[in-house]
């Protein structure tokens, strides 16, 4: 059995966070890969709060657009995302975390990525 996964705190800056564009329901899309692998594992919604939680905590936090209601990814499942970097896009309207995936995978359906069903 490996170490337990940590999270890293990012302290992003006043500017880098002002940055950051919400779109008209508050909610900033946020791309979640895998650190070793570089595979992409989910998409999830933002709002400002679950930026700065993630970005304070280490861990992966949502905004449920259905339940409109912050949710931690792996409080329910124990699949939880332990954030290695945080970039945000030249645009600012697209957030990137690089983590490490504990548990079986992203995706709610037990598959390891959300993105398991290809096109053709």
């Amino acid at each position: 059995m490996g170490a337990m996964p940590t999270g890293t705190r990012i302290e992003p800056t006043d500017e880098q966070l002002a940055t950051v564009r919400y779109d008209q329901h508050g909610l900033v899309p946020a791309i979640i890969q895998q650190a070793a692998s570089g595979e992409v594992l989910m998409m999830g919604w933002m709002n400002e709060d679950a930026v700065r939680e993630t970005l304070e905590t280490g861990r992966t936090v949502f905004y449920s657009r259905s339940r409109q209601e912050r949710w931690r990814k792996g409080d329910t499942s124990g699949d939880r995302q332990w954030v290695q970097a945080a970039y945000y896009d030249c645009d600012g309207d697209t957030l990137l975390f690089v983590v490490e995936q504990e548990g079986k995978g992203a995706c709610h359906t037990g598959a390891r990525t959300c993105f398991f069903r290809p096109f053709g």
